[in-house]
Parts: structure tokens; sequence; C-alpha cells
């Protein structure tokens, strides 16, 4: 779990700074290009950082979507060109936070009394 709490550090890290980028709304997300590269960016490092979560912690916290996360990098990474601006918005706005939450409860749990 040690090497695995600094990506679980990281994709909290990624998180934030999204949430950072978009706090304009969507209107503004989808008007500017620099926060849209900036968010797909992030995007893509929190699921190559997912990607290396260990299977043991990826098994032990099932309710996580890993395997859902880690195949966003493919679309990011090799369809760059058809990504639909509204659904990186609708994960934006509706999956990450539930993700930080999640992240947040996995470091909590393993720091321990």
């Amino acid at each position: 779990m040690k090497d695995d709490r600094l990506y679980l550090v990281h994709i909290l890290d990624c998180i934030d700074r999204i949430l950072h980028f978009t706090i304009d709304g969507k209107n503004a997300f989808l008007a500017d290009r620099k926060t849209q590269d900036a968010v797909l960016r992030n995007l893509h490092t929190l699921s190559e950082s997912i990607r290396r979560i260990s299977t043991d912690t990826k098994l032990k916290y099932p309710e996580v979507p890993w395997r859902e996360i880690s195949a966003f990098r493919n679309v990011v990474v090799h369809d760059y060109l058809g990504i639909e601006l509204e659904r990186i918005w609708d994960i934006v706005e509706r999956d990450l936070p539930s993700l930080k939450m999640q992240i947040k409860s996995i470091l909590d749990e393993s720091e321990g009394p």
C-alpha cells in the first residue's frame, strides 16, 4: 500500500487541479481551449496513476471504478479528436467529486489509528 499511497495522493492532486480549472462552470470550460487541455491532461495523468495502483488495493476497494477510469486513458491518448467535451464535463461534474471522496477514504483508512 506504500507505493499505492503515492499514486492515490497524485490522483487527488489531479482531481483538485481539474476542479480548480473548472470552477467557472460548464460554459467557461467549453469556451476555453487552455482549460480543456489542462483538464484532459490531468484526466490522462489521473488514469495513468490508477493503472499503477496494485491489484490488491483494487480488489480491496471494488466500489471504485478502477477499470472504467483506466479505460478512459485510451480514449484520451488514442482518440483525442473524437473526445466529446460534453462527456468530459459530465465526468468533471458527476464522477470526480465521488471519486475524490472514495480516494480520500482509502487514504484515511490506510493511515490507520
